[in-house]
């Protein structure tokens, strides 16, 4: 079905951004896989392809599509640059899907954990998502979709950076879509906000809520796409819960401890 449609999945080595190319891979599609982590690509390359399969005997009805590997660090100065160059020797793709991120809760208000969240979320989300848009605004389709959070509807006292820029990247993501329409450019955005997912991400020894499960979460992460949803949160627990977050008042919300 999805034969010779072209995406680039950004953060693909680990997490959800590499269930969704497993996914996408399995779909059919034809994948550029970037992270910064090179070795971790190449093992979800060789795991996909079709060769390894028949080679230990496998079905290779689990996997239709290629990929191709860029190894890219979203905080570098050129990164958007290796961005472009991975998209034209693709010959052009169809999606870019922007998973990379990182975050902590931070008590104490680290100094290099603040900064590198702010690097990697805010400069690095919008150095990689905005060249993604100049390219498909230059050939006037495409789509753009991201993993956000639930974090970026409140500041949350625990991790000041990661919601503050997960709320960038909402509104990020929705200015850019209200600038396409305006251009009338036939770019589709879809903004997804997850929960907490059993990922790396919230390995650190801290009990969280209401953990989904990250084979279950990229299903519908590809499901949404398919579907060009724009803002999707994932899971209703989490969708009730940042419905009653957006209702309390500021100066209640000041004085709660999370």
């Amino acid at each position: 079905m999805f034969s010779g449609r072209k995406a680039i999945v950004v953060g693909a080595s680990s997490g959800m951004g590499r269930e969704v190319a497993r996914l996408l891979l399995k779909d059919g599609w034809t994948v550029g896989l970037v992270a910064r982590r090179g070795a971790l690509l190449e093992s979800l390359a060789k795991e996909c392809s079709t060769e390894d399969l028949q080679a230990n005997n496998l079905s290779t009805e689990m996997v239709h599509g290629k990929s191709l590997v860029r190894e890219i660090d979203v905080t570098s100065e050129n990164a958007d640059v290796s961005l472009r160059q991975l998209i034209d020797e693709m010959g052009g793709v169809d999606l870019y899907f922007h998973a990379a991120g990182v975050g902590w809760q931070n008590h104490d208000l680290e100094k290099k954990k603040e900064l590198r969240t702010v690097a990697v979320n805010g400069l690095g989300f919008a150095r990689m998502v905005g060249e993604a848009y100049r390219y498909f605004a230059s050939v006037g389709r495409g789509h753009i979709a991201v993993i956000s959070s639930i974090a970026g509807t409140k500041g949350l006292g625990p991790a000041p950076a990661y919601s503050a820029t997960k709320a960038f990247e909402n509104v990020y993501l929705q200015a850019l879509e209200q600038q396409a329409k305006t251009r009338g450019l036939d770019i589709h955005f879809t903004d997804i906000r997850p929960g907490f997912v059993r990922t790396a991400l919230i390995d650190d020894g801290v009990h969280y809520p209401m953990v989904l499960d990250p084979v279950k979460v990229a299903r519908k992460i590809v499901s949404v796409i398919y579907h060009r949803k724009h803002v999707v949160v994932i899971d209703w627990r989490w969708r009730a819960l940042t419905c009653l977050w957006s209702l309390v008042p500021n100066w209640v919300w000041r004085r709660m401890k999370l």
